[in-house]
């Protein structure tokens, strides 16, 4: 008996497996322009419908920063059918969950609701879109949650404004400059009127994309969306002309101070290319071979064999129209900037004249196949992959895709991206201290 259960357990787990990787899904547009992704899995009666809208903090202005991250607030104050207060209580009485989140390039909200409860999220977010209340009552509330969550966030934790800084000095022409919770000075000044405008530009159908995944008919699903969005009117969406940041050709080192730190931190960061090039998939396998887990490159060398850093990292920033890859350590006792400095130097000199061993690539590929896998076991995960796919990546099929990606690059692959892109002329460092008293 138990011989049979464990068979049947790895039959559902491989099963899972399979159809982690080969989502099926379907597309279309509304005449409107909202372009509307369904994915079909009546494994579970749940369902999670997500609106993608494409507008990030790089779409704000200088003086008035932290508006798409401050709409992720504002557009949960209510509708003229959904009373202030009253959209987290109707979610969670109807078992469901939800949320939004906003990056420099893209907002984003969903709700998971069981799948008798589909109608329901579908027609939430179609309120959200078609006439979301922005009065002065909810920017002022909103206002002090957002300067919260900065506090907490960023202004009172421990390196907390070191991303900050990064893209502070990485970016001087392009809107990634700026963090995506933006300025709590410019949020102040900001006027009722300049909020109802950023919603009339940004939130409207052609800039939005709508994923149902789960437990779905789809003919039923199609109608209501017909029925709850169809008659939305149609915007404007406009270019995205953002200015370009000319090659870093020189290197550059800044200092920043935080005081809530006692120990310094050193960030050697680099502008790569955006998510769309096949070089920031190599990039971010390089960073996976570098520090992920215990027994990678830096983390083995400075943390555990050689203890000359507390923490050390190199991590791959995914952008739409530029990445950030940085290495990030924290010395260890007496371990000068200048020692991790030249470790660090040595790893990537190593990665420009020679070639990873067999084993270390297997080891990444089987890294990239596994994260493949767990990006897709859920419905919430789903979702979010196909809108992000559409929106950010122009491509919904990548979802199936991607893996072939990553199977495709070589140890020579990973080569010559450590030789065109990991350069001293290339960077920025960032010296990150403790403020005096």
């Amino acid at each position: 008996m138990k011989k049979r259960l464990l068979s049947v357990a790895a039959a559902a787990f491989f099963g899972v497996m399979l159809n982690a990787q080969q989502i099926k899904f379907e597309e279309y547009d509304l005449p409107n322009g909202l372009h509307v992704i369904l994915h079909q899995d009546n494994s579970a009666p749940v369902v999670t419908t997500g609106v993608m809208y494409h507008v990030g903090a790089k779409d704000e202005v200088i003086g008035r920063t932290g508006f798409a991250h401050f709409f992720e607030h504002l557009l949960f104050e209510g509708t003229p059918n959904i009373k202030r207060g009253e959209w987290f209580k109707i979610v969670s009485s109807n078992g469901g969950q939800n949320n939004a989140n906003t990056t420099n390039d893209r907002t984003y909200y969903y709700e998971t609701f069981p799948s008798n409860n589909e109608q329901l999220g579908l027609w939430m977010e179609a309120e959200r879109l078609r006439h979301a209340e922005i009065n002065q009552v909810g920017v002022d509330t909103q206002r002090e949650v957002v300067k919260e969550e900065k506090r907490l966030r960023m202004d009172n934790q421990p390196y907390g404004n070191l991303f900050t800084t990064v893209q502070k000095n990485l970016f001087t022409n392009h809107p990634y400059n700026w963090p995506t919770i933006g300025s709590m000075e410019d949020l102040n000044s900001a006027k009722l009127e300049e909020f109802k405008a950023f919603y009339k530009k940004y939130y409207v159908p052609n800039n939005a994309t709508l994923v149902v995944a789960g437990d779905i008919k789809p003919e039923q699903t199609k109608k209501w969306i017909q029925e709850y969005y169809g008659g939305i009117p149609k915007g404007t969406v406009y270019p995205k002309n953002f200015p370009k940041d000319a090659p870093i050709t020189k290197e550059k080192e800044v200092t920043a101070t935080d005081p809530n730190i006692q120990l310094p931190a050193y960030v050697f960061a680099y502008r790569t290319p955006g998510n769309k090039e096949k070089d920031a998939y190599i990039l971010d396998m390089l960073s996976s071979y570098l520090s992920s887990g215990k027994s990678s490159v830096l983390y083995k060398k400075l943390v555990d064999q050689e203890k000359k850093a507390l923490q050390v990292a190199a991590f791959n920033q995914g952008l739409e129209d530029y990445g950030i890859f940085a290495f990030f350590a924290i010395p260890m006792g007496a371990t000068t900037k200048q020692t991790l400095q030249a470790d660090i130097d040595a790893e990537i000199k190593k990665l420009q004249i020679s070639l990873i061993s067999d084993e270390d690539y297997q080891k990444l590929q089987n890294q990239y196949e596994n994260q493949f896998v767990n990006a897709n076991s859920s419905i919430q995960g789903i979702a979010a992959s196909l809108a992000t796919n559409h929106v950010l990546m122009g491509d919904t099929n990548l979802i199936n895709k991607e893996i072939d990606i990553y199977r495709s690059i070589t140890k020579q692959d990973l080569q010559n991206a450590a030789k065109k892109y990991l350069n001293p002329n290339q960077r920025v460092i960032i010296n990150y201290v403790p403020e005096k008293k």
